[in-house]
């Protein structure tokens, strides 16, 4: 049991703490104090008693920013005064915790994402043999995402007895109660339910907090504290009151709610450090084919993989239950202690990666093209979070065949594309698939490969080099009637487009654009202007895809691409129905005045 003196130096910093929020969102005119205030004690307990240096804390209700500011300043990470500059452009105390502030591995603010990152985190401590521990701060609204739920039955799964949730219950949301309000219990039955060890607290009895946490270290299952609280706590016209979420308090009312506080002070020493993250380039080895062969480009991705996880062991593969179709099958063979199942879960999937990124490890995310477009959430905050993942698409476009729309990537592209300082490759075949896979892995952040369910045939040599942001020109002539660009499996439609075309005595120049971003828009430019500006950019995608890209670089193109939604049907069948096969090619190239 704590001395009774550091328990009242605790309960007195939980106050500095609502002080330093209240102040600093006043001065800002914006923020979230009532929220933070409600959580004064949670932190204080977690920053100036719990928190080893080995530790993880990622604050998962991001709106409540204030206040981990306030514990850093308190903290002596930053100076106080600075806390005066939240929410400034000028200020790396942004609104919602981002890396920008260097002891934020995980940026938080799209509720419902900091559980699972903490998943990844605790995975990646496991993998490092570092007995550090994760402490992730939620608030009860962000409770009802499906999100929270997926990464809590990951974490039972794998009996991450190191990671420690904290709940927020303070009843209030934005716009009503919550779900539950103050109904503890509820909370404990669905917690309990997907395999966790659970405390209730008074969540502004820092005893009852820290002798919660005491538990939490000594349980082998993870662990959540559920915290009974109330928004606005500490002044009177705040406190349980609905109406301020999001609202700071004027000049006027922030006196008022200071004068009741009343003094708080103390110091107190703080073991949380800035602990930098090291991202080194990761080891590869190429695979060996002959041209000709027919081979997969998710098989060579496959390969490629596993050929890089035996280089470097900071290469961890995460799937969605799909490994036998991704191909990742093969490194959870070759390497079971890195390959993590998040079964059929993709937002946890992707959650899991960030926390594995900022352990230092090379996290690659695999599942269908189609089904990645359902943890986009997830996705742009993992770019917000700087961290380094390398996302792998299979079963792209219509050429999946059979299985239909449902299955069919054709959304993915402009997901990735949009995204600052992204890449994104799509090989048509397994040499290329191998060596995008090698310079995704150099590219320190976002990173998506599209791969392709069906055989294509090997066009490259093992030797050929793939550099970001070039293309391969194919097929050229003197006096090319026009420029076809195609990727992954319309490049082979281009090229049998060529061979059609040859027999008119008609050429065409067949460009394969395998890095889709970064994009040479000169170079590119520069062969439209000799083929007379006649551009013909053909994808297995719906619109948006590679002809944007294409268009912004060359100008005015004829575009063939996926205009209608799709039905089941041999994958060859559907290229011609829906009008990207050689024939299609051949008959716009006619058609070009």
């Amino acid at each position: 049991m704590k001395g009774i003196g550091k328990i009242r130096q605790l309960e007195v910093m939980a106050d500095r703490l609502r002080i330093g929020s209240i102040i600093s969102t006043t001065a800002a005119g914006s923020g979230h104090p009532t929220s933070c205030m409600s959580c004064a004690e949670i932190m204080s307990a977690l920053f100036f008693d719990e928190l080893q240096e080995d530790d993880e804390f990622i604050l998962s209700k991001g709106h409540a920013a204030p206040i981990l500011w306030a514990a850093y300043a308190e903290a002596g990470l930053i100076p106080r005064k600075e806390l005066l500059n939240l929410r400034k452009v000028t200020s790396s105390l942004e609104g919602h915790p981002t890396p920008l502030m260097p002891m934020v591995k995980v940026a938080t603010g799209s509720l419902g994402q900091g559980l699972a990152a903490g998943v990844g985190m605790a995975l990646g401590k496991r993998l490092l043999n570092d007995e550090g521990r994760v402490y992730v701060l939620l608030g009860d609204g962000e409770c009802a995402e499906g999100s929270v739920w997926e990464a809590a039955n990951a974490a039972a799964h794998y009996r991450l007895g190191s990671l420690c949730a904290v709940v927020d219950i303070n009843r209030l949301g934005q716009s009503q109660q919550t779900m539950h309000g103050h109904d503890i219990n509820a909370y404990r039955r669905k917690f309990e339910a997907f395999g966790w060890n659970a405390g209730i607290v008074n969540g502004h009895s820092v005893m009852d907090i820290l002798d919660a946490l005491r538990s939490a270290r000594k349980s082998s299952r993870p662990f959540v504290i559920l915290a009974k609280t109330f928004k606005g706590k500490g002044v009177s016209f705040l406190e349980d009151r609905d109406g301020w979420h999001g609202r700071p308090l004027d000049r006027e009312q922030m006196d008022l709610a200071l004068k009741e506080i009343g003094p708080a002070e103390v110091e107190l020493p703080s073991r949380v450090r800035y602990k930098k993250t090291l991202h080194p380039p990761a080891g590869f080895t190429a695979g060996d084919y002959v041209i000709g062969d027919l081979v997969a480009t998710r098989t060579a991705f496959g390969n490629a993989l596993v050929n890089a996880g035996k280089k470097d062991c900071r290469v961890v593969a995460i799937d969605g239950d799909v490994k036998n179709s991704t191909m990742t099958i093969g490194f959870f063979r070759e390497f079971p202690g890195r390959g993590f199942e998040s079964f059929i879960a993709e937002q946890n999937m992707v959650g899991m990666a960030i926390g594995l990124s900022s352990q230092g490890f090379v996290s690659f995310v695999a599942t269908f093209g189609a089904f990645l477009t359902r943890a986009h959430d997830f996705i742009r905050m993992a770019m917000y979070s700087k961290a380094n993942i390398k996302f792998v698409g299979s079963h792209v476009g219509v050429s999946i065949g059979e299985d239909g729309p449902s299955q069919m990537g054709l959304e993915d592209i402009p997901m990735f594309i949009s995204m600052p300082g992204s890449v994104v490759l799509y090989p048509c075949d397994a040499v290329s698939a191998e060596r995008l896979t090698q310079e995704m892995m150099k590219h320190k952040g976002i990173s998506y490969l599209r791969t392709t369910r069906g055989k294509t045939p090997v066009i490259y040599p093992n030797g050929e080099k793939f550099p970001l942001g070039k293309f391969k020109v194919l097929r050229r002539g003197r006096k090319d009637r026009a420029l076809v660009i195609a990727a992954g499996e319309t490049v082979h439609e281009a090229l049998r487009a060529y061979g059609l075309l040859k027999r008119k005595k008609t050429g065409i120049r067949v460009i394969d654009l395998y890095s889709i971003k970064p994009l040479d828009g000169k170079e590119l430019a520069k062969h439209a202007k000799e083929c007379g500006g006649r551009v013909i950019v053909v994808e297995d995608h719906y619109l948006g895809g590679i002809g944007g890209a294409v268009a912004e670089a060359v100008g005015k193109i004829h575009h063939l691409y996926v205009k209608d939604i799709p039905r089941s049907g041999r994958p060859g069948q559907l290229r011609k129905k829906y009008c990207i096969d050689a024939g299609a090619i051949a008959a716009a190239v006619r058609r070009l005045k």
